[in-house]
């Protein structure tokens, strides 16, 4: 996924071919056992054939809905920073546990948090589409094996962890379809564009939508009890400590 995106930041495929790269790569994630396989209701419906469009979907969804909200310094490094530490905690906390999982979502947002260093407006270094492919790719896979697995409603706690991606990717997608247009060609009318259309700078536009992704957040864990929201508000004040601490350093370093 990360080649498939870096391919695009050089040449500029096509979005059909982009397309049938990620369903074939989602594919082969689906065949490796990273599947939707059942909707833990009412002692677990199977999806059985719908398994694999499901979790196709899934996928492909996440990993573009990622791409779509990186239109502003530091918006989706922040956003991907929040749901991975949120996917982690509940990935913990999920009975069964899942630590690979977690440990896959502690290890992006660390990563993530580094990058942010440079990204944040104005930027010095940015994600393009491989990185914003490859963490949109992680994050639905770490929802799918740490989350979704879980024997409990837990299935929709992912939606919920990701809901400003969702919600970008869903409004993005109906707005152009009503428009007579591909759901798959950019524009500049997403979520974050109409916050900046509405008069908010880069800076408080990534505060809104990462606000958002917090509460998101807040509301997933609290889910799962008291315990879980309170290691949740933790790491997330190691994040806001962490992101303070780098921004001084780096107003010194340019004095």
């Amino acid at each position: 996924m990360f080649l498939l995106g870096l391919t695009d930041d050089v040449y500029g495929l096509s979005a059909k071919f982009k397309l049938f790269i990620q369903v074939a790569i989602a594919t082969l994630v689906y065949l490796l056992g990273v599947q939707i396989n059942e909707i833990p209701i009412f002692g677990g419906i199977d999806l059985g054939i719908f398994s694999y469009p499901i979790t196709l979907l899934w996928i492909v969804g996440i990993s573009n809905a990622v791409n779509f909200i990186d239109g502003v310094d530091g918006l989706a490094g922040s956003v991907v920073t929040v749901n991975a530490i949120t996917l982690a905690i509940i990935a913990v906390a999920m009975t069964p546990s899942s630590p690979i999982s977690a440990l896959i979502g502690f290890i992006l947002a660390g990563s993530m948090l580094a990058f942010l260093t440079y990204n944040f407006n104005p930027a010095k270094i940015f994600m393009g589409d491989g990185g914003a492919l490859f963490s949109g790719f992680l994050l639905a896979a770490i929802s799918i094996t740490g989350v979704m697995k879980a024997a409990t409603l837990a299935i929709i706690l992912p939606f919920v962890v990701l809901a400003v991606p969702i919600m970008d990717i869903t409004y993005s997608s109906l707005r152009r379809i009503f428009k007579g247009k591909s759901p798959f060609v950019a524009d500049a009318e997403h979520i974050h564009h109409k916050l900046l259309h509405a008069g908010f700078s880069q800076k408080n536009t990534v505060l809104i939508l990462t606000s958002v992704a917090i509460i998101a957040g807040a509301i997933a864990s609290l889910f799962l009890g008291a315990a879980t929201i309170k290691h949740y508000f933790m790491a997330i004040l190691v994040i806001v400590l962490i992101m303070l601490l780098l921004n001084m350093i780096k107003v010194l370093t340019k004095k």
